[in-house]
């Protein structure tokens, strides 16, 4: 069973989520760029300081609130899944399930992080949270919480989910995701993560088979 989080943890939480929400709302009305640290601290009720024991940065707070909270979502929705699903389908349903929930803010979230080459830089930086909830949830299905295998093979799926994403909302005829200018998303999203996460699939098996009876 879970232990549910104490009342520091509850305020806590509470306070990320009225950072990132202001920080969102502020960005949407004004523009991210004239947004500043110190207004969303100011929105949400708290101090400068206090913003950045919880964000480094407007952008870490904004791709916050188009996220989330994925990254935990994606563990809790591999730990849901039952015991006989193979853990490769299970990383990858769950995986393509939260990446593709458009969210409570929808097209008008995605539309701000695409137009703002330094809102694209952090929402891709943002996969790599999916390494540490995920690699509790991968541990606990393989029982085994001492050997890096579950590391290994969160962090990898943290990489396939940034190569996927940065495909999608890469700007067409550049090198890379951070040019300027209003991004189109490519390609079907599903299809990439997919694709992204397949050649990872033999290493979960190898994984699974190794601690079975």
């Amino acid at each position: 069973m879970t232990t549910p989080p104490g009342l520091r943890e509850r305020k806590k939480q509470a306070t990320r989520e009225a950072l990132r929400e202001a920080a969102l709302r502020l960005a949407v009305e004004h523009g991210p760029d004239r947004v500043r640290v110190e207004d969303i601290a100011e929105a949400a009720g708290v101090s400068p300081r206090t913003y950045n024991n919880y964000f480094a940065s407007r952008e870490q707070a904004i791709v916050a609130a188009v996220t989330a909270d994925r990254e935990a979502r994606v563990a809790a929705a591999v730990a849901a899944r039952p015991p006989d699903v193979r853990l490769a389908d299970a990383v990858t349903e769950a995986v393509v399930e939260q990446y593709t929930d458009p969210g409570a803010h929808g097209q008008e979230a995605l539309l701000l992080v695409t137009t703002r080459p330094a809102l694209r830089a952090a929402f891709l930086d943002a996969t790599a949270g999916i390494e540490p909830p995920l690699t509790t949830a991968v541990a606990a299905r393989l029982d085994d919480t001492s050997a890096p295998t579950a590391r290994v093979l969160a962090a990898s799926t943290a990489a396939a989910v940034r190569i996927a994403l940065e495909g999608w909302i890469q700007p067409a005829g550049t090198a890379a995701p951070g040019a300027g200018g209003l991004v189109v998303p490519a390609g079907s999203l599903p299809d990439r993560l997919r694709a992204a996460l397949a050649p990872l699939a033999p290493a979960f098996d190898a994984a699974e088979e190794g601690v079975r009876p």
